[in-house]
């Protein structure tokens, strides 16, 4: 994040002399100011810390400071830079690790025993490295905003292109390709007005401020995870928002690290907003030691880090959530599909909140500042699935999950009230679960998924009607099983009817050997559709059998819940995918039999004893 230490008004670079009249951290309040615009940057006092402006009163101005402020003095002086909060955009993004504010935390690491450089002054980008640019478009060739100019390969197999920059259309006057560092020239476009710009490799862009798109689609793709819990049962489109809530230890940071390892993405922007420090660099070297599925690359070759930590200053927890939606709609732009996992939004939320507070704006529910819920909307909107600028149709998906911890009912929570406004999944993590150790630990009866309705028509036309046909099913069976719960408590499972029965030991099963999945297991950690749908199918098959004995009137239902196939449904969880076909068919073959066979034994053995009867 790059900001100039001057204003330009008109042409004019005017210098302010502003000064420090109050400091309460993270806030600090200057004097002497003039042509100064709301959300503009400064540099504060002699160490240049990166500050915001909030709120203007005549020549006063109250500023939020992103870094730590100790040592800061009165007097000392505030220079405005001129432009809003921005990013820089462009090839080397990926693969790297950033604080809230932008900053490469290795380059940080580095200057942290040397006083060469000041640490705000840190380019986001490798300014000597040579790209490879393979030109698209060609000297006379008509280009508007958002149209390719050419590409770079990035890190992870990962086509970078390059756009026109807002603000820039006409005629390609002449482009180049070869080895080029981001700041030199690639392009030149001639304006219509006759003007000659120079386009180089990096776009700068204002994080509160959405990136364009041509226009917004309704998703209609599943964004496929590798989780059962939530591929088979509480799916999430691309293109869709969605929201983990958990109290703290229920598994929501290990399920995000799992959509971030399996998701069926392009491009993963990673958020660790106010995470601690040992849990971004488990992160950091889970993605950097696994082999990408897609690529076979380190998964860290297409992912892009910004950790704020909780030992970091907290007013940048809240640039932090904005400068990773921000690159993430860049490789959206590129007609990418792409994940932000934002962990989490309620320490997200705390910034604000401390920030409020400090200004004396009259609190809202829980303390939170009562724009909240309007300050969320705006984040998810920023989510979609969009046409893409430039003029050639291009689409790309922005998926946006984020976690709540809440501090006491995990749905009533003002942040989670706020969000679930928004967010059109809720995984609602229960702490009963995960202290079971059941992962991921989703209470699946008080969670939704809204866009099943819209995703059915790739459903039934990739897997065939049956596939929610079976999810639905199974969430009947759960329902069902709850309800039999308190009865099975209070009189015993030997009072239930066999059907009953048979309800709970099916229900077991779909907890256990299918919603139950263990992230940390080679083979068990992902599940592709075709072995989810065949594990599902199969238990509902048993189910079905059973029941269909049971209508017989069989006279004991237990051996039925008993016979060896059911040990084979646990174990389908960890058959390896070469082996589907051969182990799946046998365990159906082994539950048909087995069942016919005992309940042939038991109508025999009731015949039997109904002639020794009569006679």
């Amino acid at each position: 994040m790059v900001v100039c230490p001057t204003l330009k008004l008109k042409g004019i670079v005017k210098f302010m002399s502003a000064k420090i009249v109050k400091i309460s951290n993270p806030l600090v309040e200057g004097k002497g100011f003039e042509g100064l615009m709301s959300g503009e940057c400064v540099r504060v006092g002699s160490n240049h810390l990166l500050g915001e402006v909030l709120s203007i009163s005549g020549d006063s101005a109250t500023i939020q400071v992103y870094e730590d402020v100790r040592g800061l003095r009165q007097n000392e002086e505030i220079s405005p830079a001129g432009e809003l909060m921005t990013v820089e955009l462009g090839p080397g993004l990926l693969e790297n690790i950033y604080d809230g504010l932008q900053r490469p935390l290795t380059k940080l690491q580095e200057l942290s025993n040397s006083e060469s450089d000041e640490p705000s002054d840190i380019q986001a980008l490798d300014r000597t490295k040579k790209w490879e640019f393979t030109s698209t478009v060609s000297e006379g060739d008509e280009v508007e905003y958002g149209s390719i100019l050419g590409t770079v390969l990035e890190s992870g197999g990962v086509l970078h292109k390059i756009m026109v920059p807002r603000n820039v259309s006409g005629t390609v006057e002449s482009v180049m390709s070869g080895e080029f560092s981001v700041e030199e020239t690639v392009c030149k476009i001639k304006t219509p007005d006759g003007e000659v710009k120079a386009v180089n490799m990096i776009q700068k862009w204002p994080i509160r401020t959405p990136r364009p798109i041509n226009k917004k689609i309704l998703p209609s793709t599943p964004l496929y995870t590798g989780q059962r819990a939530f591929d088979t049962m509480l799916p999430l489109a691309k293109g869709g928002t969605a929201v983990a809530i958990g109290a703290p230890g229920s598994g929501k940071s290990i399920a995000m690290r799992q959509l971030a390892k399996w998701s069926e993405a392009d491009v993963v922007v990673y958020v660790g907003c106010g995470a601690r420090g040992s849990e971004i660099a488990d992160i950091i070297s889970e993605f950097d030691e696994l082999v990408d599925h897609k690529t076979e690359q380190s998964l860290f070759s297409r992912t892009v880090v910004i950790a704020n930590t909780s030992d970091m200053p907290i007013a940048a927890r809240e640039t932090a959530i904005y400068s990773g939606i921000t690159i993430a709609e860049y490789y959206r732009d590129m007609g990418l599909d792409v994940l932000l996992v934002a962990d989490s939004l309620t320490r997200w939320a705390e910034a604000m909140r401390l920030t409020s507070e400090k200004m004396g704006i009259t609190p809202g529910e829980g303390g939170f500042p009562v724009n909240l819920s309007s300050q969320i909307t705006r984040l998810f909107e920023r989510a979609g699935f969009a046409e893409c600028l430039g003029g050639d149709g291009r689409r790309g998906t922005l998926t946006l999950a984020g976690t709540i911890s809440p501090y006491e009912n995990r749905l009533s929570d003002p942040v989670s009230v706020a969000v679930l406004r928004s967010a059109k999944v809720l995984w609602d993590f229960d702490s009963e679960l995960a202290n079971i150790r059941h992962f991921p630990a989703v209470n699946q009866l008080e969670s939704y998924s809204l866009y099943l309705e819209q995703l059915q028509p790739w459903y039934d036309k990739v897997f065939g009607a049956d596939f929610l046909v079976n999810s639905a099913t199974a969430l009947q069976i759960l329902q069902k099983d709850t309800e039999l719960q308190n009865a099975a408590k209070n009189f015993g499972k030997d009072s239930l009817s066999g059907l009953e029965q048979l309800i709970l030991h099916t229900a077991k099963i779909i907890r256990e050997d299918f919603l139950q999945q263990n992230a940390f297991d080679n083979i068990d950690t992902f599940s592709s559709y075709e072995k989810q749908a065949t594990m599902l199918s199969l238990i509902l098959y048993y189910y079905e059998l059973c029941k269909d004995a049971i209508v017989k009137r069989i006279a004991d239902v237990r051996p039925l819940l008993e016979i060896p196939a059911c040990e084979m449904l646990g174990r389908a969880k960890m058959v390896r995918p070469e082996e589907y076909d051969e182990k799946f068919s046998k365990i159906a073959q082994d539950i048909e039999q087995q069942i016919k066979q005992e309940t042939k034994r038991q109508v025999d053995a009731a015949s039997k004893g109904g002639v020794e009867e009569d006679d």
